[in-house]
């Protein structure tokens, strides 16, 4: 698989390549966000996932991610020195698939870019379904994986879509956090949970419904439909 680095320590970079190196990955090397953007230029070499430092010095690493969805659908992972929820869902807006705080272990940094590489080719090959969900305001169109609240649209992320699409499929029951994680994340990794609550948050922001997912303690999530 072929890697995108963003990251502009060159010792960090190159430490980290080599480790990516040794397991399977071709990696180039953007020093900036600029780079960055000029490798994911569409007559580029393409790449299955980009790893995007937030540290960058001449782009916020934020607005580089927002660059980034803009012209490809190459999964995004943000590696990030802030560990709040808020700076989390602020990136999952823009269009991460999944974020890791540092310090990290190299395990768990390579559990998710497998991970995130698994789902989006899972993605793409299961292709559209032919039938859309309406839960009061909130309309889901699932061929075209577009969600509306009284007309207007409302932009997810891939993950967000599809978490918002398996609960809407059975309002009112109850998907314990296992189930959603193996259906969306199709993974049994345990450290998906905190990303699942991350996806969650954001989805009760960007609806502006934070009644509309509710949790059930020590058990999971299940969707509340709204009135019509």
């Amino acid at each position: 698989m072929r890697l995108l680095l963003v990251e502009d320590d060159n010792h960090v970079a190159a430490a980290l390549s080599a480790v990516l190196a040794r397991h399977g990955f071709e990696v180039t090397h953007a020093r900036n966000g600029e780079e960055a953007l000029q490798a994911l230029v569409p007559e580029g070499p393409g790449f299955g996932v980009v790893l995007l430092d937030l540290g960058l010095p001449d782009q916020d690493g934020y607005e580089v991610c927002g660059k980034i969805r803009k012209r490809t659908a190459t999964p995004v992972i943000m590696v990030t020195a802030r560990s709040d929820v808020r700076s989390r869902i602020h990136g999952l807006n823009l269009g991460a698939d999944d974020y890791v705080v540092k310090p990290y272990d190299t395990g768990e940094l390579l559990a998710r870019i497998h991970a995130v590489s698994r789902r989006t080719a899972h993605d793409e090959a299961a292709g559209p379904a032919d039938e859309a969900l309406s839960l009061g305001s909130v309309h889901i169109e699932l061929p075209t994986r577009q969600v509306t609240v009284d007309g207007a649209v409302i932009q997810l992320t891939r993950k967000e879509f599809d978490l918002l699409a398996l609960l809407a499929q059975r309002p009112g029951v109850v998907f314990r956090r296992e189930q959603i994680i193996s259906e969306v994340w199709r993974t049994s990794w345990e450290g998906t949970g905190r990303t699942l609550e991350v996806h969650v948050a954001s989805l009760r922001s960007k609806l502006r419904m934070p009644a509309l997912i509710e949790t059930v303690r020590g058990v999971g999530y299940r969707l509340v439909a709204p009135a019509a």
